[in-house]
């Protein structure tokens, strides 16, 4: 099994921007030192919570520093973006990564997000996506002159002209180009189903207890009987709220006290709740939505203790969803900083030892 970071990021929405993306920069170079396979970098526009709204952007400042990890955009939100725009901009930066890039992409977003661009949540971003990404992908793999006559987007690549080089625009590094990938957040997800249907990488949320992870295992092979795929569990990264200290005791504490219990209690349950999306963490459908608090989600779905408790907790994961390919540590601003970095390092040198016959 292989290990990486998710950066939505979860900064302190009070913590100045500049200081929160020093640490972004600082925390990816320590993890590729430390042996991390890849890290995804999140795009949202109107949160204090997840303030990074051009992961490419911090990608490109990162690459020259990175001498390991894949880098991926976890993930581009593609009905606030023109098509041709993230085609060219993703493969370039496919190149200056010299290959070492993940695009992901996803149809979310904040209802903020959505406002913001005059994109209404009314369903119409699935629709929009699926235009993009099939625009997107002809640009990559197809030689104009081409049109597409969309819903949403129209383009028109011309003949290229070969005394002007007008024309020509960039194809990416990597042929035909970057390893896509999709992103689940709800049970039976149907864009798991997708990532099935077409051999793309299928990313679960770090919100999704077991039976949702299991759920979207089966979606994805239901996606990939469609069009006779045979889905490869070592594709599927799971994400997890995970902090590791030198006791268990210790880290139960730093959860319940610190940023992933007030991230949980101030931002995602709110937006959770909002959405209707906040049954999926209950047990009982019964439960009262208060019931679903920092204390429960500790012991139902968060990975946090020793690195023994850790090891143990990954591995009850792994065998109850038969299996996956990739773990992904979702990152929280700890304050004190010195907890992520220990939690960082402790995950890399004890526990991944402890979970090396996992593959």
């Amino acid at each position: 099994m292989q290990y990486g970071l998710f950066m939505m990021p979860m900064h302190l929405p009070e913590k100045p921007l500049a200081q929160a993306f020093d640490e972004d920069i600082d925390l990816l170079i320590r993890a590729d030192a430390l042996g991390y396979n890849e890290a995804w970098i999140g795009e949202h526009f109107t949160s204090a919570w997840e303030n990074i709204p051009a992961p490419d952007l911090l990608i490109a400042r990162i690459a020259p520093h990175i001498h390991h990890m894949w880098l991926g955009t976890g993930v581009v939100l593609l009905q606030f973006h023109h098509p041709v725009l993230v085609a060219n901009r993703l493969a370039y930066l496919d190149h200056l990564t010299k290959g070492r890039l993940y695009f992901g992409f996803g149809s979310g977003g904040l209802p903020t997000d959505a406002k913001l661009f005059g994109v209404p949540m009314d369903g119409r971003a699935r629709p929009m996506t699926r235009e993009a990404v099939e625009i997107i992908l002809k640009l990559w793999t197809e030689e104009p002159p081409f049109e597409y006559h969309g819903d949403y987007w129209h383009v028109v690549a011309v003949p290229p002209d070969p005394r002007s080089g007008l024309g020509v625009y960039v194809k990416p590094y990597q042929k035909p180009h970057p390893p896509i990938a999709v992103a689940g957040t709800n049970v039976e997800s149907g864009t798991l189903q997708i990532a099935g249907e077409r051999g793309w990488i299928p990313m679960s949320s770090s919100q999704m207890p077991i039976e949702g992870l299991l759920s979207h295992w089966h979606s994805v092979e239901l996606g990939a009987q469609r069009t006779g795929r045979t889905p490869d569990r070592r594709q599927w990264r799971i994400a997890r709220q995970i902090h590791v200290a030198e006791t268990t005791a210790a880290a139960r504490q730093d959860v319940i006290e610190g940023v992933m219990a007030r991230a949980h209690r101030d931002y995602l349950y709110q937006g959770m709740k909002a959405s209707g999306r906040l049954a999926v963490l209950k047990t009982d459908p019964r439960m009262p939505d208060e019931a679903v608090n920092a204390e429960f989600l500790l012991d139902r779905n968060w990975i946090a203790g020793d690195p023994d408790e850790c090891a143990r907790k990954i591995r009850e994961v792994y065998e109850k969803v038969g299996g996956f390919g990739h773990l992904l540590m979702l990152v929280y601003d700890w304050e004190p900083r010195q907890k992520m970095l220990t939690s960082l390092e402790l995950l890399a040198k004890e526990v991944m030892p402890r979970l090396a016959d996992l593959s």
